[in-house]
């Protein structure tokens, strides 16, 4: 058994929604001791804060850091304006739960967050299989932010560049929901919903909530969060 102590470090980018549990699962599955990264951006889904702290406590995280981070002030975005969430199906390209350059701004907080906990690990559940569209869940993404990580740190500069990595990003939601049953996890610890109802179910009918259902269904396993529609 190797000691805590003696655990590599990584930096979980932890949203509490379902890719963002499954990815620090599988950090934790390949020894590395957790500190998670969560941001409170002012979105509208803030019970997605309550499973990222609920996750990083039954992870085991050795440090969780929620981070206020008020995006409401930019807006453009159906989760940080007041503009209804979309819930006539998944839309063709860019949705109007797209916050503008989200990814970018969390990566470069991860990896400054990383930097300062010696860290040269960076996890992430972005996934450009089953998504809502976003441009900064591609893989191209991905390859020029570690480039960039590279370039812009310390750490990078004086070679030991980080690694992002992003296991789920070539899997489907049917595959991250066997994940997610493999590794033993309740999918009622996390939360995907875009709208939260004020019975505290998710709604069934946002992209978000599609796209997860639709999932655990092609996968043939049980999701345990309360859904309210559909």
């Amino acid at each position: 058994m190797i000691s805590h102590h003696t655990k590599p470090r990584a930096v979980v980018l932890l949203s509490g929604g379902l890719d963002s549990m499954v990815v620090a699962a599988l950090a934790r599955e390949q020894g590395y001791a957790i500190n998670a990264l969560t941001i409170d951006y002012g979105q509208r889904h803030r019970r997605e804060l309550e499973s990222a702290r609920d996750i990083a406590g039954r992870l085991q995280a050795e440090h969780h850091v929620v981070l206020p981070l008020d995006l409401t002030r930019f807006g453009g975005s159906a989760l940080t304006a007041d503009i209804d969430v979309p819930k006539g199906g998944v839309e063709e390209g860019i949705p109007l739960t797209y916050v503008p350059a989200r990814n970018l701004v969390f990566l470069a907080l991860t990896t400054a967050f990383a930097e300062a906990s010696g860290a040269r690990d960076i996890f992430i559940g972005v996934n450009a299989i089953d998504y809502s569209g976003y441009p900064d869940c591609r893989p191209e993404f991905i390859a020029s932010f570690a480039e960039t990580a590279r370039l812009g740190t310390k750490a990078g500069v004086e070679g030991a560049p980080f690694t992002i990595h992003a296991p789920l990003q070539e899997l489907g939601k049917a595959d991250i929901a066997r994940e997610c049953d493999r590794l033993g996890l309740d999918p009622a610890w996390s939360w995907s919903c875009y709208d939260p109802q004020p019975d505290g179910s998710a709604c069934g009918l946002c992209d978000s909530c599609r796209l997860r259902r639709k999932g655990f269904d092609d996968a043939g396993v049980a999701d345990t969060t309360p859904y309210s529609a559909g």
